[in-house]
């Protein structure tokens, strides 16, 4: 889903009917690197070829081979059809000439060969500024708030940058432990949309995640260490004595797993909310998101599922529990403004196809 319309993802694998089969590596070099189709049509930058253009010929050509040496699948997909004008591929080649700067990442000599590294992942093969970077009117990344957050298909893509919210500072380590094992002590564990890249990430050797840790890590202020300890304590103190309707939803269908680590973690990780990003946020839409599906498959194992409430609670009570939570355990940040709308617009997105 875009601000434009809705935008379907073609076949890739190598069937030469509905595929990418008949595509030379010309063909395909030239839709990594400028987004036109082997046919001449002008791709939409959904497809982030603005990331991918930035890749070097040899990892190109070795894409190119793993693609091409997959099973043929015969599926059509489903035309993209925007309104007009956005329907009038043509003038992506205008888009292209404004925001495109196609051309390998040259490495910077004043820094190591990590951060190139990190750089090289981060900015062209793994392209995290589709998601965490904001987008302008015509849909390109903004690239003076580079990494600064965004909101894709209903799910806030933090900000990566000194705009992070988390009580916590990411440090080089907590980036690494995040991205290679699903969850960060002092931050709570993935889930929603970076569930599926984590759990792809675990093919990376751990050179190229430290690599990538240690770049973003560069983009901020070198973290300051925080005792965690008084504020975990202090979201707990008098838990029992709270009779509000948002405590009792929580003691009845959050507590069991999400306690305060006195007991144990009889159904995977338990990383104290009080240390839990998404209930820093401006935006209350991942905790929605989250009460409402849960985590049906964990990005790796170990960190255990959650169990979605969208059919036991209705919208005033998953508001209730929302505004607890915020207040229990981000009791510094001020109250969400329009949750009940927040809430109903979450459920509708969860919803849809």
């Amino acid at each position: 889903q875009t601000p434009f319309g809705p935008i379907f993802a073609p076949n890739i694998t190598p069937d030469r009917d509905s595929g990418i089969g008949t595509y030379s590596f010309a063909a395909f070099q030239r839709a990594m690197r400028e987004g036109v189709a082997r046919d001449g049509r002008n791709l939409y930058p959904a497809f982030p070829y603005t990331a991918f253009s930035k890749m070097t010929d040899g990892d190109l050509l070795a894409l190119y081979a793993y693609l091409m040496a997959q099973t043929p699948v015969k599926a059509t997909t489903t035309p993209t059809r925007l309104a007009f004008p956005f329907n009038v591929r043509p003038l992506l080649a205008g888009w292209n000439l404004l925001f495109n700067r196609s051309g390998v990442i040259e490495a910077d000599p004043a820094q190591s060969a990590q951060w190139n590294r990190g750089n090289y992942l981060v900015n062209a093969v793994a392209h995290c500024g589709a998601c965490h970077t904001p987008r302008n009117m015509l849909g390109a990344e903004r690239q003076a708030a580079y990494l600064d957050g965004a909101l894709v298909d209903g799910w806030e893509a933090p900000a990566l940058s000194e705009l992070s919210r988390a009580p916590v500072p990411w440090t080089q380590d907590a980036l690494y432990e995040y991205l290679r094992h699903g969850i960060a002590a002092e931050h709570g564990a993935v889930a929603g949309p970076m569930g599926p890249v984590v759990a792809s990430l675990a093919e990376l050797p751990d050179s190229d995640i430290a690599a990538m840790a240690h770049y973003v890590a560069s983009l901020t202020p070198r973290a300051i260490p925080v005792d965690v300890a008084p504020l975990v304590a202090a979201s707990w103190r008098d838990l029992g004595a709270d009779a509000t309707e948002g405590a009792r939803l929580f003691a009845g269908a959050c507590q069991s797993c999400h306690h305060d680590g006195n007991g144990p973690p009889v159904f995977g990780a338990n990383i104290p909310l009080a240390l839990n990003s998404n209930l820093y946020s401006d935006r209350p839409d991942n905790l929605l998101r989250t009460i409402l599906d849960g985590i049906a498959e964990p990005a790796r194992p170990g960190l255990g599922p959650m169990p979605g409430f969208r059919d036991s609670m209705n919208d005033q009570q998953v508001a209730e529990l929302a505004r607890f939570l915020r207040q229990r355990f981000a009791p510094a940040r001020p109250a969400w403004q329009g949750i009940e709308q927040a809430v109903a617009r979450a459920r509708q997105l969860a919803t849809a196809p």
